[in-house]
């Protein structure tokens, strides 16, 4: 008979986006003439750079001609990308990538869901909490994990993110050897030293670890000594793998298009202790099971990094950040503790109580929707998290309506 992956039945439900949209539809209909504005979301809400809309246009004018039409194209990413990449956002600023070291997909949601299959199942996996709930459930599919007690998967290493260590989990006690790291971070919005970072890097290396960092909000750093990639950092090339997106900087959440970063001295070990590069190993999951971005919209992704496109990114990124500080602003003003929302998209507000009564408790007084900490793991219980992605005319008056309630 057919059988299925039992691990998938070890899956929480996925209760937290569901059970917002289930309350905010029971509030919707009860206050019919009650405008909501939505700061839970992590999408972006404004349309694509001009320039990458006009390279899409071009791009898509190219495939209804027999001499310019584009079939299947490299898996790993068309070398006009690729390159632009490598040059823009890592060799200028002193990181040692190089344009065959990266690969363009549809998403770092993707690719991060997808990179675990390139190892064992016995291995010691850490993931910080609060978690972006990928990193989590695709371990669990994967069959990594024992089964969910008291809010935690068995068989994990969790490295807690709390208000003592300033969101910035602590290295491990015990030995681990995959370890899932997000700077800026979603949801708590913290960033990361080039002190701290380096002391990740060194635990790998001392431990024949391998790091994931998912650095898919390095676009919103504003303090130029953070790094706002891993491979700003000595020793990096050989234990991590990054991810990057250009869905929240350029606005390509709809279109997709992120890419995998990994070094050809990236490695690996056997179950004999022996090395093997990782490099090879993700070009042949990447060739057997993805057949390219299309060519218009890597047209489109390259078009973020000429002059003009990078000066649509910035406007598009400070918008955003100025919504950030004054909901910061705003939520502080009414003496909540914030943390994020200068270096990233995202505010972590201390509730004050539980998560879901202030979620309840924002939506019916105010209309505005926000995401309970509780949500992104045990540590974020008693938070809730308020995203800049919106407009500045919805964000202004949310918080009119916040303080007005809230004062």
């Amino acid at each position: 008979m057919i059988t299925i992956n039992e691990n998938y039945l070890k899956l929480q439900a996925s209760y937290l986006f569901s059970d917002i949209a289930r309350r905010v539809n029971a509030f919707q209909k009860e206050n019919p003439d009650k405008n909501i504005i939505r700061l839970g979301i992590g999408d972006v809400t404004h349309g694509l750079p001009p320039a990458c809309i006009a390279a899409f246009h071009k791009a898509v004018d190219e495939m209804a001609v027999d001499a310019t039409f584009r079939g299947y194209g490299p898996e790993q990413g068309y070398s006009f990308l690729r390159e632009a990449i490598a040059l823009h956002d890592f060799q200028s600023r002193g990181a040692d990538i190089h344009a065959d070291e990266i690969f363009v997909s549809d998403g770092a949601k993707c690719d991060t869901g997808n990179i675990q299959e390139l190892f064992a199942q016995n291995i010691q996996v850490a993931i910080p909490d609060p978690v972006y709930p990928v990193y989590l459930d695709t371990n669990v599919m994967a069959g990594r994990t024992g089964n969910f007690v008291e809010g935690r998967y068995q068989g994990l290493v969790y490295l807690d993110s709390t208000r003592d260590n300033n969101f910035v989990p602590d290295l491990p006690r015990e030995k681990v050897d995959l370890i899932y790291l997000c700077f800026p971070n979603n949801p708590t919005g913290s960033t990361i030293s080039r002190e701290g970072l380096k002391r990740w890097v060194d635990y790998a290396r001392e431990n024949r670890a391998l790091i994931l960092f998912d650095a898919a909000y390095e676009a919103f750093i504003r303090d130029e000594s953070l790094p706002k990639s891993i491979f700003e950092i000595e020793g990096a090339r050989e234990v991590a793998i990054e991810f990057r997106s250009l869905s929240k900087n350029a606005g390509f959440t709809g279109t997709r298009c992120a890419y995998t970063v990994v070094p050809k001295e990236c490695r690996a070990f056997d179950t004999q202790g022996t090395p093997h590069l990782i490099h090879p190993l993700w070009n042949r999951r990447h060739c057997t099971k993805f057949n390219g971005v299309s060519y218009p919209v890597q047209r489109a992704a390259e078009a973020v990094y000429s002059d003009i496109g990078k000066a649509q990114i910035t406007e598009l990124v400070d918008g955003y950040m100025t919504n950030a500080a004054l909901i910061r602003t705003a939520m502080t003003e009414l003496g909540y503790d914030c943390v994020g929302g200068d270096n990233a998209p995202y505010i972590w507000i201390d509730a004050k109580g539980g998560s879901w009564e202030f979620f309840d408790m924002l939506l019916n007084k105010t209309g505005v929707v926000c995401t309970p900490g509780a949500g992104f793991g045990r540590c974020g219980e008693g938070y809730i998290r308020l995203s800049a992605f919106n407009s500045r005319a919805n964000v202004e008056r949310a918080m009119q309506r916040i303080k007005k309630s809230l004062a």
